[in-house]
């Protein structure tokens, strides 16, 4: 366990945030997993590999390699699988929360590169893009939420009741 307030904080809502997207791509109809609601959108499929994608991302850029993943040419496509998708994202966390816990309070306010606004390079803390990445999670999650009800699943719980999951 590291010795640092941050990391711990970061971890701990880190697991808790992992916890409840793993329960929203599980409630995801295997059988729906091409479902596009607008030829703009990512699949289903695509948004759920998303999450594999970026844990690769993340621990690219605490380990300031961010360019070298982005010049490397590119991420690799959605398995065809639902089940490889989550196991992917699953290992793709434990990989990414191990490599969080390896730094020192100092590393972990370190100055890295990473994406500044668009099309832009700049550098910020590892902190700072560790919390930025588990926004985007949290953003890619209530993307998905939609999809669900698009493909007429039922919608979980995720901070709040849902129309499914009513906390009564």
């Amino acid at each position: 366990m590291s010795e640092s307030k941050a990391i711990d904080e970061f971890l701990a809502v880190l697991e808790r945030e992992h916890s409840t997207t793993m329960k929203v791509l599980r409630a995801f109809p295997k059988d729906k997993a091409e479902i596009q609601p607008h030829p703009k959108s990512k699949s289903a499929r695509e948004l759920a590999f998303v999450f594999a994608v970026e844990n690769v991302l993340g621990q690219a850029v605490l380990q300031d390699k961010m360019m070298e993943v982005l010049q490397g040419g590119g991420f690799p496509s959605a398995p065809e699988s639902w089940d490889e998708i989550l196991d992917t994202v699953e290992k793709g966390h434990r990989d990414f929360a191990a490599l969080v816990r390896s730094f020192s309070d100092e590393e972990f306010h370190a100055p890295v590169h990473f994406m500044t606004g668009p099309k832009q390079i700049g550098t910020m803390s590892r902190r700072e893009a560790a919390w930025f990445l588990l926004h985007d999670q949290i953003h890619h999650r209530g993307q998905m939420s939609v999809y669900l009800r698009l493909a007429d699943a039922r919608v979980p719980s995720i901070y709040g009741p849902s129309a499914d999951e009513p906390w009564r």
